[in-house]
């Protein structure tokens, strides 16, 4: 998609959430239900949507921890899934049916469905647990008039299955959740369902069973020649990469004189169905040598240098340019004289694409730590001057002439031991987030007044931590009028103030989220806030209630009605801890109390969980 197009498309995403603020629940519940979205499931889809959305943001609502899991190896989240044991074993959300209850003036209860579970019928997958909304007839006229909102949950997860542990030849390396495309007609019926690609230690590529685990198809990529390690996409959902580890010789092989002159391979797969398209080498011989990354996203073949130095190349032309011969998955083949079954054993996948020119430069830009991204309308992009004294400070020029914008230099002058971060907003609509540990700019591209031809960056708005307490005077006096004088200042991220920690954007609510911690002491609070993407009025706050060390590495989720938060602590032992969506209109709300809450330990699939 352009650029401009992507923002016009997001535009109208936020035009129909304000227009969906005219209505209540109860009105768009009533209108649906008399068949006004019935010829088109994406109007549907975006309604059950703003629903939700309503729901979340409402006061009664709240988000309740209903249990935690423990393991001593790392815990993923999929769309829905939780990934334990190395995916050997896979817990669904607690609870697959949605709907909600209206009141009507015959005071009779009504069940409005917001599509099930399977993504099938009216309606997409919105809800994975049964909301119950009761409202007075009296409220057709205003949303704020929506009494309640009741979440009955179940309290168990779903282990959806459970294989025996694997050895360590069997380890899975990486893995990518792969969901059916709309619109497509495919060759099996298993295609249509939800599954997961996952890269073995030993080469393997397997597509498995998003819902049972089995294997559904399975691809040998390399003999001993290469170590595949890393999944990602070029293409969204459309064209995956897998890519190698880069190829070092031992130190034996280096001191003897033998020279290695291929860096890292790559193959590339069309998915759904899955298709061979081709593989390359990285040649030092070609790139040079000191190539230390390399990567293809959205049909660019990015190659980072040592020195800072990102070079882009256009990989649908090195695959016209440099392609030897197509090839079938499944078909027998003879390859520099060995014959053999294309993603077969011991054969595997053969090199087909030979680069022996260095391909045409698309752009090259110099950054600090290869840190380089591209977005915005007209084409932008973001670098940090290769040399350390400018750490933390971001220029942002344009794509086309490499020309500063106006306003283009973002430096927040953080005194941090951790630096601010800086990225293209994930909502499509060319602005830019500039993230600080008390302050979250949110920044827009705009034409200069009477100057088309620059750009320059203006502020959307601000997410301002919350520091009102905080004092940080150099000089203090004492009762007996004794003046100390501080040797030190506190870091901007001092633990002691409330610093952000993680902001993220959830595409289907149009919320921005963020997570703010502060910590004094071993015990450390965080919360979890919804803003609205358009203002960054806060909507929703959430508190975690477990502690929260800044020193551990944290990852947080919001997916709709579920809030997930996985920490690592030392010595590889990792924490899930899973909130679901509950409504509590009572005044003293016991899920936020520490020495209010029951805990209860059950073993379940040979995993221990804990309830609350």
């Amino acid at each position: 998609m352009c650029p401009q197009a992507a923002a016009s498309a997001a535009g109208g995403r936020r035009a129909a959430s304000r227009a969906l603020g005219a209505h209540n629940v109860c009105r768009l519940l009533t209108r649906r239900a008399h068949g006004f979205y019935a010829r088109d499931a994406g109007v549907a889809h975006r309604k059950n949507l703003g629903l939700l959305r309503k729901i979340i943001c409402q006061e009664s609502t709240k988000f309740k921890n209903v249990w935690t899991t423990h393991s001593a190896s790392p815990i993923a989240y999929e769309r829905g899934r939780i990934y334990l044991d190395n995916y050997q074993c896979c817990i669904s959300s607690p609870c697959e049916l949605s709907g909600i209850y209206l009141w009507t003036k015959n005071k009779q209860l009504q069940r409005h469905s917001l599509g099930g579970s399977t993504g099938q019928g009216r309606g997409h997958e919105v809800l994975r647990t049964p909301v119950l909304v009761l409202a007075h007839p009296s409220c057709e006229g205003s949303s704020r008039e929506l009494e309640n909102c009741v979440a009955d949950i179940a309290q168990e997860p779903r282990i959806l299955y459970q294989k025996p542990k694997c050895s360590k030849s069997e380890k899975i390396e990486d893995a990518l959740l792969l969901e059916c495309p709309l619109g497509e007609m495919l060759p099996c019926p298993s295609d249509y369902k939800s599954s997961l690609i996952v890269l073995t230690v030993q080469n393997w590529l397997l597509r498995l069973s998003a819902d049972s685990g089995e294997i559904l198809e399975k691809i040998y990529l390399a003999g001993s020649c290469c170590k595949f390690r890393y999944l990602s996409w070029d293409t969204p959902q459309e064209v995956m990469v897998v890519k190698s580890a880069q190829n070092k010789l031992p130190a034996a092989a280096r001191q003897a004189g033998i020279q290695q002159s291929v860096l890292f391979y790559l193959a590339v797969f069309q998915v759904l169905p899955l298709s061979f398209i081709g593989m390359l080498e990285i040649n030092k011989k070609i790139f040079g040598n000191s190539v230390t990354d390399v990567a293809i996203s959205n049909g660019i073949l990015i190659v980072m240098y040592s020195m800072g130095l990102v070079r882009l190349y256009n990989f649908q032309a090195i695959l016209e340019q440099f392609m030897e011969q197509p090839l079938d998955l499944g078909r027998e083949f003879n390859w520099n004289g060995q014959v053999g079954v294309v993603g077969k054993y011991p054969f595997g996948l053969p090199c087909n694409i030979k680069i022996t020119d260095t391909p045409p430069l698309l752009f090259e830009a110099s950054s600090l730590e290869n840190a380089f991204q591209i977005g915005g309308y007209p084409w932008h992009y973001i670098i940090t001057p290769n040399k350390k004294k400018h750490k933390g400070v971001f220029h942002i020029c344009s794509l086309k002439d490499n020309a500063l914008a106006k306003n283009g230099i973002q430096d927040m002058k953080c005194c941090s031991l951790e630096p601010d971060w800086i990225y293209f907003h994930p909502d499509m609509s060319g602005r830019i987030i500039h993230v600080g540990p008390n302050l979250i700019k949110v920044l827009k591209l705009k034409e200069v007044k009477n100057n088309t031809d620059q750009m320059e960056i203006a502020e959307d708005f601000m997410i301002v931590a919350n520091r009102e307490n905080c004092v940080n005077n150099a000089v203090t006096v004492t009762a007996s009028g004794r003046v100390v004088k501080k040797r030190f200042n506190l870091l901007d991220d001092d633990p002691e103030q409330e610093t952000f920690k993680i902001v993220d954007y959830e595409d289907e609510l149009d919320l921005l989220s963020t997570v703010a911690v502060t910590q004094i002491g071993a015990d450390g609070k965080a919360h979890l806030d919804f803003h609205c993407n358009e203002h960054g009025i806060l909507l929703k706050s959430i508190p975690l209630l477990e502690s929260w060390d800044v020193t551990y590495s944290h990852e947080v989720y919001f997916d709709k009605d579920l809030v997930l938060h996985i920490e690592q602590k030392p010595n590889r032992r990792f924490s899930c801890y899973v909130y679901q969506m509950v409504c509590d209109t009572a005044k003293d709300d016991e899920c936020s109390s520490h020495e209010k809450t029951e805990r209860v330990f059950r073993k379940k699939g040979g995993r221990i969980f804990e309830y609350i």
